[in-house]
């Protein structure tokens, strides 16, 4: 017999599986019939179009004045050179939306994206192939990279850059691909509730997690129009980022970082360690039962630790145990 109710059930259980880099699945349960895929079908198209990303805008390349024109010494015609420019990833510091760069390059040699890394700029496919250049060659060109959203044809960019400037279409968005599925779960004796599994994939310049959570932030602000009608408040405050990436980044830092005595750092290595995060997982008696670890190095670990902030007090919060065990069995695959 089917039960009366007044409203919907609510999902109680979300799940965060790292499938691949940039790549991860966010998993969502029980919905009541219908409810997933209303919501699972805008969530996705806010993952698609509203992560901001990073891309050149606009270049300027000494010696040539447009787009189909061609440098000495350079292999490539201006045009596949934009190309290949487009399709580097770049970063930029927090708090920078646009940044102008100067790039100078001779003679012979082959150019790629880590060669365009400085202290401002961060490049996620540091092996992505720009350019080849013969013995004689110069070139010299500026980049322009900003922040975005989605697509921005050229013609919309052209009134922001330089006169001399070439102005380029930018594909700000970082999420190569973000699908789902709904899947019936079965609650109680009800097999008719449903599960969201989210299969989210980045270019890099942002976490699958990063860009799963500004959509939901995103949706609570456009939602958030509707606060004061009819007795509605809906609650647009950001949302608390505690397993993100940049978390877990942090402990897999390697075991050289610590600064260790060349004994102390020899022990944790015949014991097959490697990142700061499979000490941080262990317990003070599980880092003295390390093979041929003595008192010194133990007092020393310790106060390394200690001084990182990883006490003997200090908890992971159960999500960023499991997340970091799950990288750290991957980094040992690998």
């Amino acid at each position: 017999m089917k039960k009366i109710k007044v409203a919907p059930s609510l999902p109680t259980n979300v799940e965060v599986n790292e499938l691949g880099t940039n790549r991860s699945e966010v998993i969502a349960y029980p919905f009541e019939s219908g409810y997933a895929i209303t919501l699972a079908h805008p969530l996705r198209r806010l993952i698609l179009g509203s992560s901001v990303g990073f891309a050149p805008i606009s270049i300027k390349i000494e010696g040539a004045s447009h787009e189909f024109d061609s440098v000495r010494g350079m292999h490539e015609d201006v045009a596949v050179f934009i190309i290949n420019l487009k399709n580097i990833r770049f970063k930029l510091p927090d708090g920078v939306e646009k940044l102008e760069v100067n790039y100078s390059f001779v003679g012979s040699r082959e150019i790629v994206a880590k060669d365009l890394i400085t202290d401002n700029i961060e490049i996620v496919n540091p092996e992505a192939f720009l350019a080849t250049l013969n013995e004689d060659a110069i070139l010299n060109f500026t980049v322009v990279i900003a922040k975005g959203l989605g697509y921005v044809q050229s013609e919309d960019i052209r009134e922001d850059v330089a006169i001399d400037a070439i102005a380029l279409d930018a594909f700000f968005t970082p999420v190569k691909k973000a699908n789902y599925d709904i899947q019936n779960v079965l609650v109680e004796d009800n097999p008719n509730y449903e599960k969201i599994v989210f299969d989210i994939e980045t270019d890099g310049q942002v976490s699958p997690v990063d860009a799963f959570t500004n959509a939901l932030e995103t949706m609570y602000k456009q939602l958030s129009v509707f606060n004061g009608v009819l007795d509605v408040e809906i609650n647009a405050a950001p949302i608390k980022r505690n397993n993100d990436d940049s978390e877990i980044r942090k402990y897999l830092e390697p075991i050289e970082s610590l600064g260790l005595s060349a004994r102390s750092f020899n022990s944790l290595d015949r014991a097959g360690m490697k990142v700061i995060g499979e000490l941080v997982l262990m317990s003070t008696t599980e880092i003295k039962n390390i093979k041929n670890l003595g008192r010194k190095s133990l007092d020393e670990i310790n106060e390394c630790l200690d001084a990182l902030g990883y006490d003997e007090d200090f908890e992971l919060a159960d999500n960023t145990r499991v997340n970091l065990v799950k990288k750290i069995e991957q980094l040992k695959k690998d």
